[in-house]
C-alpha cells in the first residue's frame, strides 16, 4: 500500500492539532458522531485509502486494544510522525505561551516536562478555558476541591493551574515510587481507585489493568504516546 506522505502528513496534522474553539477543547476531527463511534478523521482517511488502486480498508486492519485504526496502521503514531517529519509540528502545538510555566513547574517539583506536556495535551488540548462536564477546569483539568488543596485560587489561570497540576503529579509519582503508569492512572481515576485495585507499581498495572475503568486504561496509553512525541521535541 502506497500512501503519499504529503497527504498523510496533512491528515495527521488535522488529527493532532488542538481545536481553536475556546468554547470546547475537543479536536473536531477526533470527536465521535454519536452513532457508530467512528471519527471524522477516520472517515476522511477511509475515503482517501479507498480511492487508491489496491488500497487497504481500515476495517480490514486487525484491531489493537487502545489503538485507533490509524495507529494500527503503523504500530503507533510516533513512528509515523518521525517518517513524515511531523514531530516539529507537534512541538509547535505544545503551547509556546505556556512553555515557561511548564519548565518552571518541572524544575520546582522534579517532573519530566515532556510528561507535563503530555498530560496537558491529553487533558485539555492546551485550552486554558477548558471545562469538562464534571467540572474539571483548565489545562490539566483540576476539580475545584483538588485545586483548593493544591493552592490554586483560579483554575483558569494557566500558571496557577500548571503549577498545581504538576504538584499533584509529583505527589503521585512519589506515592507510586516513580511508576509512571500507576501515577497517571491515579491522576485520572483518583489514588483511591488505583489503591483499591491493588496497583502499586507499573508491574502491578499490567496485571491489574482490567480492574480500572476503560476510560483510565485509554487515558494512560494516550498520555504515554503523547509523551513519546514530546520527548523528541524537547
Amino acid at each position: 500500500m502506497n500512501i503519499d506522505p504529503r497527504i498523510m502528513k496533512s491528515l495527521l496534522q488535522l488529527q493532532l492539532m488542538p481545536s481553536l474553539d475556546l468554547n470546547g477543547y475537543e479536536n473536531v476531527l477526533s470527536s465521535t458522531d454519536g452513532q457508530n463511534g467512528s471519527s471524522m478523521f477516520d472517515s476522511l482517511l477511509q475515503q482517501y485509502m479507498a480511492g487508491g488502486t489496491g488500497a487497504t480498508s481500515i476495517s480490514n486492519i486487525p484491531a489493537s486494544p487502545g489503538l485507533s485504526p490509524l495507529e494500527a496502521l503503523g504500530g503507533g503514531l510516533a513512528p509515523m510522525l518521525r517518517a513524515t517529519g511531523l514531530e516539529s509540528d507537534v512541538a509547535s502545538a505544545s503551547g509556546t505561551a505556556f512553555e515557561a510555566y511548564i519548565q518552571d513547574a518541572a524544575a520546582k517539583y522534579g517532573v519530566d516536562p515532556a510528561l507535563i506536556k503530555a498530560v496537558i495535551h491529553t487533558e485539555s488540548s492546551y485550552n486554558p478555558l477548558a471545562e469538562s462536564s464534571a467540572g474539571a477546569k483548565g489545562l490539566m483539568q483540576l476539580m475545584d476541591g483538588t485545586a483548593r488543596g493544591l493552592g490554586v485560587a483560579n483554575s483558569f489561570d494557566p500558571q496557577q493551574n500548571i503549577e498545581g497540576g504538576t504538584k499533584f503529579l509529583a505527589y503521585l509519582m512519589r506515592k507510586y515510587e516513580g511508576n509512571e503508569q500507576a501515577a497517571l492512572a491515579a491522576y485520572n481515576a483518583g489514588p483511591g481507585r488505583v489503591d483499591r485495585a491493588g496497583i502499586k507499581s507499573d508491574g502491578d498495572f499490567g496485571g491489574l489493568l482490567h480492574l480500572l475503568p476503560s476510560e483510565t486504561q485509554r487515558y494512560v496509553a494516550k498520555v504515554q504516546r503523547a509523551k513519546e512525541l514530546y520527548d523528541g521535541s524537547i
